[in-house]
């Protein structure tokens, strides 16, 4: 597969925001790319901040409408991650306040792990996990600090958001003037899937803008969810992966197996195969494991659903939504992440339901 230079170097700009990264820009592929149609791809894959981190203003190559783009666009990232910072942890202390547990997913807590600021990483919402049984609590928590409900629309006493979380995994909540909340009461679209990753998982703090610190899932269940994440839409944006391997990035082989092993356990799946090798193939994550990276090759389902994940994130610069065959070209994948007819059936009525 013929992968441009614009997007080998926005994998260079990715690779080199990893936490213990900061390595001067490829030279070669500085001088070969076209700018303006690499301005055009970091914006479609939401890695602006990842990019203008990684380029040297310093890079007097750069056109000055490109320089000031990417400048424009990291400072807007940046600003917005500070006021999701506080947002989250002024969310974070309510929740606490009121006995309902929570945990933040990918967002602000990952930007950090992931690149070792929270700066970096452009994030639209934010996510919170929290226990079904609190869905009635949390709705006034987030009421009461300005939140209203966007998704499904408001009914009498919570009805129609009730019933909607039996189906989907998550409501979405607005504030103005910029703030959004996904709320999770459960982590997989299908919940055959990592079914034991929920808010009472094991967790972890993340210091994050300010000094907050900010609960997230641990290491483990967060490995398998976010190998989760990326597969419930075949990898189409490649911010997804490059946060997916910051998180690996310098870990040892043992490391990366335990991951792997325990995120079967967990119930992810051939999700996280897909991921490994997608992660590999773009920033090299198992080139210590050869072991393991043989291991999955040699499932026929993990290496089919590997190479759609290439497809769609080396693809054109379309939103699913807006190609041929729509979303039709992720949704396929979804059937091959676990085994068994059980699974398949259920995720034919999952997406028949959706299609409603």
């Amino acid at each position: 597969m013929l992968i441009s230079s614009e997007f080998k170097l926005a994998l260079d700009c990715c690779r080199r925001s990893f936490a213990t990264g900061g390595s001067p820009i490829d030279v070669d592929l500085s001088a070969a790319a076209d700018w303006y149609r690499f301005l055009e791809l970091v914006r479609f894959h939401r890695i602006q901040g990842l990019a203008w981190n990684a380029l040297p203003s310093r890079c007097g190559k750069l056109p000055n409408e490109v320089t000031d783009a990417l400048s424009r666009d990291a400072v807007a990232i940046a600003a917005s991650n500070l006021a999701s910072s506080v947002e989250a942890n002024q969310l974070s202390s309510e929740f606490e306040r009121a006995s309902v547990p929570l945990l933040f997913l990918k967002g602000v807590t990952l930007g950090v792990l992931a690149y070792g600021k929270p700066a970096l990483k452009s994030a639209i919402d934010i996510d919170l996990l929290i226990d079904p049984s609190d869905l009635h609590r949390a709705a006034r928590l987030l009421r009461s600090n300005g939140y209203r409900l966007a998704a499904p629309r408001e009914s009498p006493e919570d009805r129609v958001l009730h019933a909607w979380h039996r189906t989907w995994k998550e409501s979405v909540w607005s504030k103005a003037p910029s703030f959004q909340i996904d709320l999770h009461t459960r982590t997989a679209d299908n919940p055959s899937l990592i079914p034991g990753v929920r808010v009472q998982s094991p967790r972890q703090c993340v210091e994050v803008a300010g000094g907050s610190q900010l609960p997230t899932l641990a290491d483990d269940e967060l490995f398998a969810y976010l190998a989760v994440h990326g597969a419930s839409s075949a990898w189409f944006r490649l911010k997804w992966i490059s946060d997916f391997a910051g998180f690996l990035h310098r870990r040892s082989a043992d490391d990366i197996g335990h991951l792997y092993r325990r995120s079967q356990e967990l119930g992810a799946g051939r999700a996280a195969g897909q991921a490994l090798l997608l992660a590999d193939k773009l920033f090299g994550v198992l080139q210590q494991a050869p072991e393991l990276r043989d291991e999955l090759r040699n499932d026929h389902a993990t290496v089919w659903l590997y190479r759609a994940a290439l497809r769609q994130v080396t693809g054109e610069l379309r939103e699913p939504t807006e190609t041929r065959w729509g979303t039709l070209t992720m949704h396929w994948t979804q059937f091959l992440l676990l085994p068994g007819l059980s699974y398949k059936l259920s995720e034919v009525k999952r997406q028949a339901w959706r299609m409603r």
